[in-house]
């Protein structure tokens, strides 16, 4: 299957900002289809403007559940602006999004926040908090300020820390970790929310080597193990074809092309992106497509 690519300008931005979001439960009256027969997300004919600018161009797209999808393209392209259109961070100036088949306006915030999970690409300060408070913080939209901590919510971010190997450090600071570290402790908080979706703005983007392999290699285990839909915004060409299962890439605000990381690493669809002459090759263990510039 080649890729497929689309084309079009006009965009806007509307914005709230925000910290972090978390997320909900469908309704059964909404189920009118098995779930892995409604896309996670439906986008059609989104635009975001800010002023005379177009953040985002009548950009139409359908995302399954339970897979890890990566945003591409160069900076300034719209990637943000759409995963924070996504998470209910900013308005659409034009066109409708429905998460679950419902359209975004018709959910009620906690439930959302039950359904959906947010990491901002500059998480909110957690000065003077435990590894262990802060991931109790995901349990939130489930029983609000004034709500009872239950046993049920201390095993939620047991179970929590436990997937995301955070345990031993449950009673460190937050502040005193590492930046791989804090990231592990951001996405157990996510994780706590009971979610069905994360969606994360550059998870890495301030991390080593390293602790870019071992965050994304979490993404990726907590997609697989609980069918998680992920919608990940990368800069990274190499790490996004490594651990995502499809790549929207985003080019002045236009959907530009979609497809598996086989299907877009390639030259010319790559030079169509990022606006440089790059060249492929397969990984000697695996075969995943390594591109680099010429």
């Amino acid at each position: 299957m080649s890729a497929r690519t689309v084309i079009e300008p006009r965009a806007a931005f509307y914005g709230q900002e925000y910290t972090y979001l978390a997320t909900s439960v469908m309704k059964a009256a909404r189920a009118t289809a098995p779930r892995d027969e409604v896309p996670l997300y439906a986008v059609d004919d989104l635009c975001v403007q800010v002023g005379a600018r177009a953040l985002l161009t009548h950009v139409s797209l359908s995302l399954a559940p339970g897979r890890v999808c990566g945003l591409i393209g160069h900076n300034g392209s719209g990637k943000t602006t759409l995963l924070r259109v996504l998470a209910r961070q900013h308005a659409a100036t034009h066109g409708t999004v429905r998460f679950e088949g419902e359209a975004l306006e018709n959910w009620d915030a906690r439930a959302f926040a039950r359904q959906v999970a947010y990491l901002p690409q500059t998480p909110p300060p957690a000065d003077g908090m435990t590894v262990r408070e802060l991931v109790a913080l995901g349990r939130y939209p489930w029983h609000g300020a004034l709500g009872r901590f239950t046993a049920n919510d201390a095993q939620k971010v047991a179970d929590a820390m436990a997937l995301t190997d955070v345990e031993r450090f449950a009673d460190r600071y937050v502040d005193q970790l590492s930046g791989g570290e804090r990231q592990r402790v951001w996405l157990a908080m996510l994780v706590a929310q009971d979610s069905h979706c994360l969606l994360l703005d550059e998870p890495i983007s301030a991390l080593d080597v390293s602790h870019q392999l071992d965050v994304l290699g979490l993404v990726q285990h907590l997609s697989a193990k609980r069918g998680l839909g992920v919608i990940v915004v990368l800069h990274d060409i190499n790490m996004a074809a490594r651990f995502c299962d499809e790549l929207v890439a985003l080019h002045s605000g236009r959907l530009l092309v979609r497809g598996t990381p086989t299907e877009i690493c390639r030259p010319d669809v790559l030079e169509s992106i990022y606006g440089v002459p790059m060249d492929t090759l397969a990984h000697p263990q695996g075969g995943v497509p390594v591109c680099y510039p010429r």
